[in-house]
């Protein structure tokens, strides 16, 4: 059963099924996974829940489901190398299909709805454009350059990264950092995603996607800032 002095990050370490739990809540659990579950309510919730009441829903849950979760195939039981491909099958796989057709749904809803929803939508396609352009240098950094090094740690007798793998790995972390902020922003100018009256099926499925890549690239960050990383760190 989990703590108050629990971090976020190593809660949905060990219990997956808190990222959802976390994520309904505003909690941030991957850029800001290393702050202590009561910090982490205090400084991200805006509604009236308590901190106390949010870790009693993670351990009801928890017990509830614990037998399943130790059946499945656990990220945190994988090895470096392993868990590079799982990312990279899992992740980036679904950021290379998503961030093109999401570039092509908001421009494609800026000028149909420009008249109506033109300040809004002027943001959404300017953020997301910063987020499409800032993710993809990310990939081809992770792995073209930071990975490799990763599992060239991972295959040595030294435990901690070298100095050049932690530079990477701190870049890296930057980078979660200014894209998790991206999608907070989009989240908050769009209220939460909730759609106009006059919104046309594009417009749905834009912010659909847009709620799906932020799922994604919560889970994303939170394996390498909190798993991956965090190994290399210790």
């Amino acid at each position: 059963m989990f703590k108050l002095d629990d971090t976020v990050g190593n809660i949905v370490t060990e219990f997956p099924g808190a990222a959802e739990i976390l994520k309904n809540h505003r909690i941030d659990f991957c850029c800001g996974g290393d702050r202590k579950l009561k910090d982490a309510a205090r400084e991200d919730l805006t509604d009236k829940v308590e901190a106390a009441e949010i870790l009693a829903e993670i351990n009801k849950n928890y017990s509830d489901k614990k037998d399943y979760y130790e059946e499945i195939d656990d990220p945190k039981n994988l090895s470096q190398s392993q868990l590079i491909e799982y990312i990279i099958d899992k992740h980036h796989a679904f950021l290379q299909q998503t961030l093109p057709q999401l570039s092509e749904l908001t421009t494609k809803i800026l000028r149909a709805h420009r008249k109506e929803h033109g300040q809004l939508l002027k943001e959404v396609h300017r953020l997301f454009s910063t987020l499409k352009m800032e993710l993809e240098e990310h990939l081809i950094k992770e792995e073209e350059e930071i990975f490799p090094l990763i599992i060239e740690c991972s295959q040595s007798e030294e435990t901690a990264g070298s100095e050049k793998t932690l530079k990477g790995i701190l870049e890296l972390e930057t980078e979660h950092d200014t894209a998790g902020e991206i999608i907070k922003k989009l989240r908050e100018i769009t209220d939460d995603y909730q759609l106009p009256q006059d919104a046309c099926s594009s417009f749905e499925l834009t912010y659909r996607l847009l709620e799906d890549l932020e799922a994604d690239l919560f889970q994303h960050i939170h394996l390498e800032n909190n798993i991956l990383f965090a190994r290399l760190n210790n």
